[in-house]
């Protein structure tokens, strides 16, 4: 699967602070550091309604650490999936009478495009569940190899033989459940319920034990699984192993949405850990939800705004970046269209001060923003600073302070100044 096309992004003098960002699993700010080449793995999307702004949020979130990674020299690999078949994409094709391959295929597409616009770097590696197929086979007949997964008999008319993922025999001294998100057992029962698990579901070892396999049923796509049976993937293994296959060693970061803290995560953590006697990632980061109206932002809500729906009424992209480069990544906020107004304000008023800044006054400048960002990607200390900087007093033009502002504006944080 190709991803999206590259921005230019220039190069900008000087080097940026340490990073620092919040890291789930330790529940603090700490220290994020790389030799060479940082990695980094961001969740992708399952491809219906595609582009909401809570997609939007998280990935412009991670486009800023790669260029902050990028801005202190390092090369980053950064991986990113599509989850091109699941439940929700089978239930949606279904409902409307769309084949779910097309479906597909047309969402990725639309998401694609909305990356471009917003300037998001592209990652080196774009991989779709379907591709991951030959890989999670081979994965999960090794887990039931060495009992680390168990065939469960059907119920209820289910057929014999859906693998799971055997979460207790599978703890030790590289991972354990709850390691990441340090959630109780109960919240992680009800969390489970309301994601894709099937907790209550006759015949596993634990509640908690997530699918790794599911054996065919009618109607349903399937992929030849050798000893497993005819079937297709779980939803964890996915992630697991295309970050195992694209990234040698342990992730520098694993990103996602704060929704995916558990149990997505916990359990990638969890197949790599098993599979391959190392943790998943050095550090868990994860972005808050957008809502709309006091409610969360949510397909099954179905009060989503879109990129491209923003786009086709005339909203520039630099303005819907601009929108969530406001708030902070880890917050949880609610998006009003008064927003679009402010941000497209803020935009002009950077934008006519480019032209006239002092070499000191954008040196000054491109500090600040590296210092902002360096502390936990802080975009709203980063935008704050850009507006105190055009609110002085305007200096005579420099050619050479405008170009210095108007790449650090683009390079760290994917804003084109006029």
């Amino acid at each position: 699967m190709h991803a999206w096309s590259a921005p230019v992004v220039p190069a900008v003098p000087g080097t940026p602070p340490q990073l620092r960002l919040h890291d789930t699993a330790a529940g603090a700010v700490v220290p994020v550091t790389a030799q060479g080449t940082a990695s980094l793995y961001v969740c992708g999307i399952t491809p219906y309604d595609a582009t909401h702004l809570g997609h939007a949020n998280t990935y412009v979130a991670f486009d800023l650490l790669q260029r902050q990674w990028r801005d202190a020299g390092l090369a980053v690999e950064y991986v990113q999936n599509v989850t091109d078949v699941d439940d929700p994409l089978l239930e949606r094709a279904s409902a409307t009478g769309v084949d779910w391959r097309e479906l597909a295929e047309s969402q990725v597409q639309l998401f694609r495009t909305d990356m471009e616009a917003l300037r998001v770097l592209p990652p080196e590696h774009y991989v779709g569940a379907v591709e991951s197929i030959p890989w999670i086979v081979d994965a999960v007949e090794e887990l039931v190899r060495r009992d680390l997964a168990y065939r469960v008999p059907g119920t209820h008319g289910e057929p014999d033989g859906d693998v799971y993922f055997d979460t207790r025999a599978a703890e030790g001294a590289v991972w354990s459940l709850g390691d990441e998100s340090h959630y109780s057992l109960p919240t992680m029962l009800e969390l489970a319920a309301q994601r894709g698990g099937d907790p209550e579901r006759p015949g596993k070892r634990d509640q908690l034990d997530p699918l790794l396999w599911r054996v065919e049923r009618a109607g349903e796509p399937a992929w030849e699984g050798r000893t497993l049976g005819a079937g297709r993937p779980g939803w964890h293994i996915e992630c697991s192993l295309i970050a195992a296959h694209c990234v040698p060693g342990t992730l520098t970061v694993q990103g996602g949405g704060s929704d995916l803290i558990f149990p997505h995560h916990e359990f990638s953590a969890g197949h790599t850990a098993a599979l391959l006697e190392r943790p998943l990632a050095e550090h868990f980061v994860h972005t808050g939800m957008v809502g709309l109206d006091g409610e969360k932002m949510s397909k099954s809500l179905g009060n989503l705004v879109l990129v491209s729906k923003l786009r086709a009424q005339g909203v520039e992209p630099a303005v819907i970046r601009a929108v969530l480069l406001s708030q902070h990544y880890r917050s949880d906020w609610f998006y009003e269209d008064s927003m679009l107004g402010r941000a497209a304000g803020r935009l002009a008023a950077w934008s006519a001060a480019a032209g006239a800044t002092s070499p000191e006054r954008a040196q000054a400048l491109v500090a600040g923003l590296r210092a902002a960002l360096a502390e936990d990607l802080d975009a709203p200390a980063a935008l704050a600073a850009l507006d105190a900087w055009a609110a002085a007093e305007p200096s005579a033009p420099d050619a050479a302070a405008t170009a210095l502002v108007r790449d650090a504006a683009d390079a760290l944080l994917g804003l084109t100044l006029a």
